[in-house]
């Protein structure tokens, strides 16, 4: 399916690829935010992964309002997937979001600003919560990008780490894609690719004002499951990329275990659960500022606390488990866009 306005524009400077897994909400939420931007210079690929419930409908209705193509194929999963878009895409540069984003109006606007001044060769940029969001969905964003919980490494201008681009909002040029090549089918597969990226020599660049609006998990469960798979595929990008192992990625181990040794410790003296009490408050309190809710702030001390044991469990069973690792993590996180 090809879009009408398609036909009477030249080659975009952007390709946006997005792969999608029964998500048609979500991608009529992503295409309206994408009518509003006040730089118009792309084309949106989307690529159906072996969906059961399909968003053709919702692309068609989208059709006539944005340079759109729409293409379904058998599930691979969403690194194929995006290889499969990018053979696809004609943009000089490959732009990656999530299906669950939501696109601010002036983002690309913000996006070649800063290309015209850096000459990036691959960028990426942080997320946030969108105020239509839910306080669950606040409570996981704010976990999954506060400096007490991440280090900062998820878009933070004072990260722990070198910062690293991830595909729910991400951008490299053609030359890259030419000379590093796709995705691999792996987890972490947009970490293993920002590190070739910059061991190919070219430039990566974090834009800390070209961010996204990103949905995340809606529920507990699904949140842990997610933040455990990372913490595994943290021990398989560390095989692959042995330099890429930092001090931040051992810290959410080291929580596990300094917990467990605290609620042991707590047996004997109740005031061995002080240090977790501090660190409760301190969640509680900066989640208080952020996001000015406090029932998104007593949220947050859950989901901080999921978001480093998970992420921990999934670290320090991988590197126990390593030879098993990558069935290991199969069985706990399916191939879906």
């Amino acid at each position: 399916m090809v879009g009408m306005a398609s036909l009477a524009k030249e080659m975009s400077t952007y390709s946006i690829i997005i792969p999608v897994y029964n998500r048609p909400a979500e991608v009529r939420e992503l295409l309206e935010s994408l009518t509003h931007q006040t730089c118009t210079d792309f084309e949106v690929v989307i690529i159906e992964d072996g969906s059961t419930v399909c968003c053709d409908d919702v692309v068609k209705a989208y059709e006539t309002l944005l340079d759109i193509r729409y293409f379904s194929k058998p599930n691979s999963g969403r690194s194929l997937t995006r290889n499969y878009g990018m053979e696809r895409a004609s943009g000089k540069y490959l732009v990656f979001f999530d299906s669950d984003c939501i696109i601010p109006p002036d983002y690309f606007q913000k996006v070649t600003d800063c290309l015209d001044k850096t000459k990036a060769d691959c960028y990426g940029g942080p997320d946030k919560a969108h105020q239509s969001f839910t306080l669950m969905q606040k409570a996981i964003n704010y976990s999954m990008t506060s400096f007490l919980t991440t280090g900062g490494i998820r878009g933070s201008r004072k990260g722990l780490e070198t910062f690293t681009p991830r595909t729910f909002n991400m951008g490299f040029s053609q030359d890259v894609y030419r000379k590093v090549g796709g995705f691999k089918d792996m987890y972490g597969e947009d970490i293993d690719l920002s590190i070739r990226i910059r061991e190919a020599g070219f430039m990566v660049t974090l834009f800390p004002d070209a961010f996204v609006y990103h949905k995340r998990r809606v529920n507990l469960r699904s949140f842990y499951k997610q933040v455990y798979v990372f913490g595994m595929a943290r021990v398989l990008l560390y095989r692959l990329h042995p330099g890429s192992l930092k001090l931040v990625h051992l810290l959410p181990a080291l929580f596990v275990a300094g917990t467990a040794v605290l609620l042991l410790s707590s047996l004997l003296c109740l005031w061995a659960l002080l240090p977790l009490g501090v660190y409760m408050l301190a969640l509680f309190t900066e989640s208080l500022c952020v996001n000015k809710r406090l029932p998104i702030a007593l949220l947050s001390i859950v989901t901080g606390f999921i978001q480093l044991i998970g992420y921990g469990n999934g670290f320090i069973s991988a590197f126990i488990r390593q030879a098993d690792m990558e069935e290991s993590l199969k069985k706990h996180y399916k191939k879906k866009a």
